[in-house]
């Protein structure tokens, strides 16, 4: 046998080799089993990174940084100016005026959303846990786990109004807190904005069919409460008072992250927190539901995440107009949840980060 000959059957296996691999490769992507049922979503407006008040800056950069623990994903502070937060493990800390770090309670699950009530017990959106509160001896107790029967799988944020009601959000009915992404690549709203009568007991639905229903703020009047649409970059306004009173609009549309908490800001205004940006590959991927099962697999195979390291903390007007914001892609302050102003400080809290950002008020 010739030199020439042996070394073409040799090389026959081996492409042969190479053949089956990319027909099992494109097999996967196309073929493989997925977690999730896939919809078009509606298809976005163009992206307003890098325009007007959103032209890319690195303010939030400069924060100094208190550590925490693990995802400090909201602060709250009480009478006293002791700041408060929840992190991954579940435990609840607090800062005294000293400095010192004391962990107070733990709650089982995953504190995200924390607001203090008129006697000072701190009532917590518990993704795992519900609604719940601990009083000021530590002890904590659950305000609302169920809704009809049927258990809230993600309680997310709240808001207290001044006659005890507490407005919060259940960002997903069908994924549970650790499974979320699935409902970013199904696109199927489920969503609530919810609240809660301490006093009479009665939990009611203002708003469903939300795509993915997050952070949560009252107006200084308390004439509307807002929720953030993560995955819609918009901000839902309902009405608890006036003309429209039990009716729904949109405060502000076409943000350029994906929203997480709202909080109300010292002037009547209120601060947005972006956890990620908009990209246009993402935007793309809204209309494509084939297209979001090969990224899912892609996913799986290699490791990878879209979500990119670029955080925004976005202000806005009493009335929902953009009025500044502040960023940071240096991978100081990143998957930024919350913004809350207190004293003149912004306190910038994290879903993965160990430590709470810390800087001055614009």
């Amino acid at each position: 046998m010739s030199e020439t000959r042996f070394e073409t059957i040799k090389k026959r296996p081996f492409g042969a080799s190479i053949a089956v691999l990319m027909a099992l490769l494109l097999g996967y992507l196309l073929l493989w089993p997925v977690p999730f049922d896939p919809v078009a979503g509606p298809a976005r407006a163009g992206n307003p990174a890098g325009s007007g008040i959103f032209v890319k800056n690195n303010k939030l950069a400069t924060s100094d940084m208190l550590v925490t623990g693990i995802g400090p994903e909201a602060v709250a502070f009480d009478k006293q100016g002791r700041l408060y937060s929840g992190l991954t493990n579940g435990d609840i800390i607090r800062f005294g005026a000293n400095g010192d770090k004391q962990v107070l309670a733990n709650t089982g699950g995953r504190p995200l959303g924390l607001k203090f009530d008129a006697a000072g017990n701190l009532v917590i959106a518990d993704a795992k846990k519900g609604l719940i509160a601990m009083a000021p001896n530590g002890d904590i107790v659950a305000l609302a786990t169920h809704h009809n029967g049927v258990r809230m799988k993600f309680v997310d944020d709240l808001a207290i109004a001044k006659d005890g009601k507490i407005y919060f959000s259940d960002a997903s009915a069908r994924y549970e807190y650790g499974h979320d992404i699935l409902e970013v690549f199904e696109f199927r709203p489920s969503g609530r904005l919810m609240v809660f009568d301490p006093e009479s007991g009665a939990l009611d639905v203002l708003l469903d069919n939300l795509y993915f229903a997050n952070g949560v703020a009252l107006s200084r009047q308390e004439d509307f409460v807002l929720v953030n649409e993560t995955y819609g970059h918009r901000v839902l306004r309902y009405w608890l008072r006036g003309p429209n009173a039990g009716t729904s609009d949109v405060f502000v549309d076409n943000m350029p992250a994906y929203l997480d908490n709202i909080t109300s800001a010292p002037d009547g205004g209120f601060w947005l927190a972006g956890v990620a940006p908009r990209t246009d590959a993402l935007d793309a991927l809204v209309t494509r539901p084939f297209a979001r099962k090969v990224v899912w697999r892609l996913m799986q195979l290699t490791g990878a995440n879209p979500a990119e390291m670029h955080s925004y903390a976005i202000k806005l007007s009493a009335q929902g107009a953009p009025l500044t914001s502040l960023e940071d892609d240096s991978g100081h302050i990143y998957m930024m949840t919350s913004v809350f102003e207190h004293d003149g400080k912004l306190y910038l809290g994290s879903l993965i980060n160990e430590a709470v950002g810390v800087i001055d008020a614009p």
